[in-house]
């Protein structure tokens, strides 16, 4: 790709990523491309279908959390990899208000732009779990179907205005409902300092 197509191209996911953060992933093609001073055919080719933008915008997020597993993995404990990976999915998630509805229908749609990226984040996910499992500090009848499914759940509560306030208190419950060492800090319930983002 030629300097100057990737500079537009990189201009246009970074206007799309405003608008996607302030009005959530149905905000206008159209509008997006108003914002970024340019044409809807320019968008379109550029990214022909809103799943393509959205693939492109998410890639480099869903590769961060992806590889954020494997440091986990040889970093922190079992359960606090676990927890502290479970709690960065959930504040990126709900950093793009409607993703989760998203990412939920590409893992089951092999023809979805999304749908490679998602597996592959869920199968990140799924070996934190196990591993934590093997080492008897999660419960043993999840699994990362469940886990996957938890982080849409909770990503859902923090976009709503009138749950938000909860959502922080309530991450904690699941935490602790997914972990089993009474003696952990998580299932304890107590506070644990904020992730990134």
């Amino acid at each position: 790709m030629r300097a100057d197509a990737r500079k537009n191209r990189d201009h246009l996911l970074a206007v799309a990523g405003t608008a996607i953060t302030e009005q959530g992933v149905d905000v206008s093609l159209r509008d997006i491309a108003r914002r970024a001073d340019v044409g809807l055919a320019t968008l379109l080719r550029h990214f022909p279908t809103r799943e393509a933008l959205l693939e492109a915008l998410l890639r480099t997020s869903f590769d961060e959390l992806t590889a954020q597993a494997g440091e986990l993995e040889t970093s922190s404990s079992p359960e606090d990899a676990l927890v502290s990976w479970l709690r960065d999915c959930v504040a990126w998630t709900t950093e793009y208000r409607g993703v989760t509805v998203l990412m939920a229908a590409a893992i089951e749609d092999t023809d979805s732009a999304l749908h490679a990226a998602c597996v592959t984040l869920r199968a990140a996910g799924a070996r934190l779990l196990t591993r934590a499992q093997a080492a008897g500090t999660a419960r043993t009848d999840i699994d990362g179907a469940d886990l996957f499914a938890l982080v849409a759940a909770l990503a859902w509560l923090g976009d709503q205005p009138s749950l938000a306030p909860r959502a922080d208190r309530l991450f904690e419950v699941v935490a602790s409902a997914i972990l089993t060492s009474t003696g952990s800090s998580h299932a304890k319930g107590e506070r644990r300092p904020q992730p990134r983002g």
